[in-house]
């Protein structure tokens, strides 16, 4: 039995076009803005701001992969050019000699810190600073409920808050 295809709604439409616009557009703005500020790219920034944030600035490999949505594959050739640059050191986990772990060097750590503010504005100036407090709210539990359906390992979304 021939099933007829469930086409978007004008409203939906609308939607998914707002929602592919930022899906194509954000990624190339934030690529640029580190870049031409810091030289880094968007995945080798989260890796460092991840580490810099983790217990004792180190993380297993898949660990920092899985925070950075990135395959431990990409992250390996990531951390590869990283690693020549002086800003992260892998080596054999002690606990469990099949993992790797990655650590911030004092020249990652710096670099981290010398990115940050000026990425942490360029974010503001594209997303937050255009949203009212109702519409970051909004767009918190809309972003989790979507991220949960793509990625249902990352957990299901906050509760509202009301």
């Amino acid at each position: 039995m021939a099933t007829q295809e469930r086409w978007l709604t004008d409203d939906e439409q609308r939607a998914w076009r707002a929602l592919i616009g930022i899906v194509v557009l954000l990624p190339g703005a934030l690529d640029r803005q580190l870049e031409r500020d810091s030289g880094l790219s968007q995945i080798e920034y989260g890796v460092l701001a991840m580490l810099s944030e983790a217990p004792d600035q180190t993380l297993r490999m898949s660990q920092l992969a899985a925070l950075n949505d990135s395959s431990l594959s990409r992250l390996s050739h990531v951390a590869n050019r990283m690693e020549q640059r002086g800003l992260i050191v892998r080596r054999t986990c002690p606990e469990d000699r099949r993992a790797n772990i990655a650590s911030l060097t004092e020249a990652g750590l710096a670099q981290v810190v010398a990115a940050a503010p000026a990425h942490v504005t360029k974010v503001r100036e594209l997303i937050f600073d255009k949203l009212t407090p109702t519409q970051l709210e909004n767009l918190t539990e809309v972003a989790a409920v979507i991220r949960a359906g793509l990625d249902p390992d990352k957990g299901p979304p906050p509760p509202q808050v009301e």
